[in-house]
Formats: structure tokens, C-alpha cells, sequence
């Protein structure tokens, strides 16, 4: 796929212009499907969040609420019980994956299990967007202190990516550049702090930072 990996989605015009440029197409004329699930991973989200994102509230306004053609909802824990033959379809008529954060090891666990982490490797055109852990899940390990899922058996993701992603710098107090230092020490790869001004597109095994904002390519632990 082509991704977008975002920490707040897209929220300046340097990031909606890439956007636009991975679609092929303007936003308006583009049909999307939200996918939710790894909220329900997370202790601090819940039916009122998950509604936000999907019904277009405040949060929503750089992410569901862009003014896609279309917007649908594709809830991974679903899918297991219908099938790929009727989900496949809806997913393989969608111009982008809008995934939003939560637990980024519950939604590995889930794209797993309902089948879409094969699906995707298979749809060259379709662009992800992730927010947060929908960026995450996309890397190969998150650090443990971003593990919230009392499930998960490791903080390991689904590696579809080379370099781990620290999200929302500068956001919280425990979300500091010393704060990323620390858990890239922890990782042993290669890994970016990016703030909600930043985004990395990745398209062809090609890596570029998008950014109006702070974003740090941070040192992974030496040998």
C-alpha cells in the first residue's frame, strides 16, 4: 500500500497535499473507510470516542472529516464472522484506509485475525492513513511503555515498515524528545519522534518526512 503514517492525521496543507498526490485524486472525489478497532484496545478510549471518529466530531476534523466522496466503517473485529469474500470487496472499492489509534498491538492482533494485514499486501494503489498506534501497527516493535492492551505478549507489530515511530511530540509531559531518547534506546532499530504537524509517506520501499512541525530521527541503541 501507500502509506501515510501520521501521529494527528492531517492537519496542515503540507500533509493534505501529499495526501492528495499518494490518492491520485482530491479528497472530495476519494471514498474512504474508517477503520476503529484499536481503540478498543486502549483503557482511554470507549464508545464515545470511537463515535467521534467515525460521525465526524471535533477530533475528527483532520482525519473522517476532511470531506471525503464517502466515509464507511470497517470494524476488524467483525470481520472474522462475515468473511473475506464480502469484506474483500468493500475494502478492495476503497480509495483509503483511515485507521485511527488506540492500542497499536490490539489492532495488530485484530489485522491479523480478520485477514486484512494479507489483503493489504495485495492492493498497490489503496493508501493507508494511520493516526497514532495506525501508524504504529505498521512498524516493527512500539516500546513497551506504548503497550495499553492487557493481551498483547510483546510490544511487537507488524513490521510492514523498518523504522518505529514515537508520536505526538511535545503533545504531553511524557511525551518529551528525553522521553523518545529513552525508548529508541530500548528498540534496536531505527525510529522518528514526529509531532501532529509531521507525517512519513512511504510508497515503494521510498521514505519521506512530511512536515510543518518538530520530528526527530532518533538514535537507536549501538551494539
Amino acid at each position: 500500500m501507500k502509506l501515510m503514517l501520521t501521529s494527528g492525521g492531517v492537519t496542515n496543507p503540507s500533509i493534505r497535499a501529499a495526501l492528495v498526490d499518494l490518492l491520485g485524486k482530491p479528497i472530495e472525489d476519494s471514498h474512504a473507510l474508517v477503520v476503529p478497532t484499536a481503540q478498543w484496545g486502549h483503557p482511554m478510549c470507549g464508545p464515545s470516542s470511537v463515535r467521534d471518529v467515525i460521525a465526524g466530531g471535533v477530533d475528527s476534523r483532520y482525519f473522517s472529516g476532511l470531506g471525503w466522496a464517502s466515509v464507511g466503517v470497517l470494524e476488524l473485529t467483525a470481520l472474522p464472522t462475515i468473511g473475506v469474500e464480502r469484506w474483500g470487496t468493500w475494502v478492495r472499492q476503497a480509495d483509503v484506509l483511515l485507521v485511527d489509534g488506540g492500542d497499536a498491538t490490539y489492532l495488530s492482533h485484530w489485522m491479523r485475525e480478520s485477514g486484512l494485514a494479507e489483503v493489504v499486501s495485495t492492493l498497490p494503489d489503496t493508501v493507508w492513513v494511520g493516526v497514532s498506534a495506525g501508524s504504529m501497527v505498521m512498524t516493527p516493535r512500539i516500546g513497551a511503555s506504548f503497550v495499553e492492551w492487557s493481551g498483547a505478549e510483546d510490544d511487537q507489530t507488524l513490521g510492514v515498515v523498518d523504522f518505529s515511530i514515537f508520536p505526538h511530540l511535545d503533545a504531553f509531559p511524557e511525551n518529551t524528545l528525553a522521553h523518545a531518547e529513552r525508548w529508541a534506546a530500548d528498540l534496536g532499530g531505527p525510529a522518528y519522534a514526529i509531532d501532529e504537524q509531521t507525517a512519513i509517506t512511504v510508497v515503494d520501499g521510498r521514505t519521506e518526512i512530511v512536515s510543518e512541525g518538530r520530528w526527530v530521527q532518533v538514535a537507536a541503541a549501538s551494539d
